[in-house]
């Protein structure tokens, strides 16, 4: 089942609110996240969104070891994407905790993370590594992501870097996605799709 969401230019709006004081921090306009989505321009709103995702996710406390424990994000296949979350999330804190991001290969997928983004359009790999993997929030880019078993998959609509979400896959993963995120993704699933 797919959750209604907002009619799309009360999405939209949602959408600029959530993401817009960050795009300009990163030195994106307003015109330029509304632009045609260039590879490198996509993969800088990708790392952006990935950094706004920590600000609206609950994490089970007892994945902290204890007050002082980051919240750990990694990051495979995209160490551009790593590169520029490190650059965003740099003394920032979510939540009270710093937040430490890695760029991963494959054999370091069994530490655990409070976020995995997995990059790539391979449907296969990213349901191979998404098993293999200790995490919360994963995070994937390929047209089967949510079947996967990802809790959010980013997709181009009308040009645009937009989210979808599995409720399903948050709950299995044990971590709670505030409805302000939910409200702008561009389609949210519970159940069987």
């Amino acid at each position: 089942m797919t959750i209604n969401q907002p009619d799309r230019p009360q999405r939209r709006k949602a959408c600029r609110a959530l993401m817009l004081p960050l795009l300009a921090g990163i030195g994106l306009s307003a015109h330029a996240a509304g632009a045609d989505v260039a590879p490198a321009l996509e993969r800088r709103v990708k790392a952006a969104f990935l950094y706004k995702f920590l600000g609206y996710a609950d994490f089970a406390v007892g994945s902290f070891a204890d007050a002082t424990t980051p919240v750990s994000v990694g990051v495979i296949g995209a160490d551009d994407i790593a590169a520029e979350l490190t650059r965003i999330a740099a003394g920032r804190l979510v939540g009270g905790r710093a937040i430490a991001v890695r760029a991963l290969r494959e054999q370091d997928l069994a530490q655990p993370l409070h976020v995995l983004f997995v990059a790539g359009q391979d449907d296969a790999r990213a349901a191979r590594l998404l098993r293999a993997a200790n995490a919360m929030l994963t995070v994937t880019e390929c047209d089967g992501g949510l079947q996967s078993g990802s809790v959010i998959n980013f997709t181009i609509v009308d040009e645009r870097v937009r989210f979808d979400v599995s409720l399903d896959a948050a709950e299995k993963k044990n971590v709670k996605l505030s409805s302000r995120l939910l409200t702008v993704a561009n389609r949210v699933q519970k159940g069987a799709s």
